[in-house]
């Protein structure tokens, strides 16, 4: 069973991440007894389980680069500013 990184599973909601452990828990054990075939379709259902926290996690990168070109553009006005004086 392949985790998600930890930034997603930081983003997950208290009963997505109860979800996440429960399918990794049954995930496991049929890896332990070698059933890869189901093993595969919880993974599958893993996959799907942290969508909405992946885009979570790439909303918050895009409000950073908002943020980091809001700060530029001010750094620039107050550098044009001080050249005007």
């Amino acid at each position: 069973m392949r985790h998600c990184s930890v930034q997603v599973r930081g983003l997950l909601t208290r009963d997505e991440l109860d979800r996440y452990n429960a399918l990794m828990q049954v995930g496991g054990y049929l890896e332990e007894q070698n059933q890869y075939d189901l093993a595969y379709i919880v993974q599958k259902e893993v996959d799907i389980l942290i969508l909405p926290a992946i885009e979570r996690l790439k909303e918050k990168g895009r409000d950073r680069d908002r943020a980091t070109a809001e700060f530029l553009e001010s750094l620039k006005a107050l550098e044009e500013e001080e050249d005007q004086d």
